[in-house]
């Protein structure tokens, strides 16, 4: 039951984003990404007792699975190996109980979705990612987008200007996400409508293209634009149709729309731990899932290893620290690629841990405090980083 004191302003803030990010359906308007028809994929059981496996964590203690798990506030923790669950856990807080078939906000481990279809379509032959943006979408050609590429939009180093310092309360991730009614207050008059509206308001850049690594959500926004146009389906159905349905997932998943009904695919996905496990389970296995090769393993590959020059942007960006020795690739994060640890991440805490070495997938949805806080991230890799050598 809604709390009657949660309302569409405070919902992503604690301590009411412990309900909010589980219910986000019932705040703001969505669109189905519908499972199909098919079957169900299997995820056989073989419970493992985790919680007492032991990591050293940021401060340089040793630390515990279970506390780490209480200290980043989770709400749902699941763990694959080959394909098969050996953990699987659902908490409840002052606010509600996440169950197996509970929906939360994925935040930004959406973007790696996007990653995973422009792959396809560069499979497909229909992207390239040297094409511009502007060559795609022709109305970009006067905007901060005029040079940036579906490259430089996936990697984050475009050249557009753009505040994503979750901190300040009117940064300009902030005021796109007015766009979807995320911070009504944000909305002044004459504010773009729809989120494309939002994309071509953008005049400034701050770099050449290619030039640093800055996270930016509107550019998975862009991408997702450039989706459609290559296609000719509206995302979501692309969604739909060239990668949930393929994974034999449990139920539909959803998505926050604007009021044109395009989707926030720079982080307002929804769905249950199993199914994005799933998805995980899919970049493991190299691209293929039940029997299908879904994307490419050069694709798979390219986000595994990326080049020199991702690498020496990553290490000096505001992530750098995060994740030392690691880059930014396609919409995912790679912390070791040599041991194949992929990650897609989202603000709060949310996470797939995916180690090809080990042939285990590591699901958390949280609610954290902040959006990000690099001590409850970094412990939370530490442990998940622990879990898949005991399992490997």
């Amino acid at each position: 039951m809604q709390d009657n004191n949660i309302t569409t302003e405070n919902w992503g803030f604690p301590p009411y984003n412990r309900w909010g990010f589980q219910h986000v359906q019932n705040l703001f308007p969505t669109t189905r990404i519908r499972r199909g028809a098919g079957p169900i994929s299997a995820l056989p059981h073989v419970p493992s007792v985790l919680d007492d496996l032991t990591f050293t964590n940021t401060a340089g203690v040793n630390s515990t699975v279970k506390q780490m798990l209480d200290d980043t506030y989770t709400d749902a923790f699941l763990v694959l190996k080959d394909g098969v669950i050996v953990t699987e856990q659902y908490f409840a807080n002052p606010y509600c109980a996440m169950q197996a078939d509970s929906h939360h906000l994925m935040n930004s481990v959406t973007k790696s979705f996007i990653g995973v279809l422009v792959g396809i379509q560069i499979d497909q032959g229909k992207l390239q990612v040297d094409q511009r943006v502007a060559d795609i979408l022709p109305e970009f050609a006067h905007t901060a987008f005029a040079d940036t590429t579906i490259r430089t939009a996936l990697d984050m180093s475009a050249a557009v200007a753009f505040d994503e310092d979750y901190a300040n309360p009117q940064a300009d991730f902030w005021v796109e996400t007015s766009v979807v009614g995320w911070r009504p207050a944000l909305v002044k008059p004459g504010a773009p409508n729809s989120l494309q509206d939002y994309a071509l308001s953008l005049t400034q850049t701050d770099q050449q293209e290619g030039e640093k690594y800055h996270y930016r959500t509107v550019l998975t926004n862009v991408l997702g634009m450039c989706l459609q146009a290559v296609t000719g389906l509206p995302l979501p159905a692309l969604l739909e149709q060239q990668l949930w349905s393929k994974l034999g997932p449990e139920q539909d998943a959803c998505i926050v729309v604007d009021r044109t009904g395009f989707p926030y695919v720079g982080a307002g996905m929804n769905a249950c731990a199993r199914d994005l496990a799933r998805f995980g389970q899919l970049i493991v296995q190299q691209g293929r899932f039940g029997g299908e090769q879904i994307v490419s393993q050069a694709w798979i590959d390219d986000i595994r290893y990326a080049d020199a020059h991702a690498e020496q942007i990553f290490a000096v960006s505001e992530y750098g620290e995060m994740l030392p020795g690691g880059h930014y690739r396609n919409k995912f994060w790679v912390s070791d690629a040599e041991g194949g640890v992929v990650l897609a991440l989202g603000i709060h805490g949310q996470t797939i841990h995916m180690n090809m070495s080990t042939g285990t997938v590591i699901v958390k949805f949280s609610s954290q405090p902040e959006s990000v806080d690099l001590e409850l991230f970094t412990d939370a890799f530490a442990a998940m980083d622990a879990i898949a050598e005991s399992l490997g």
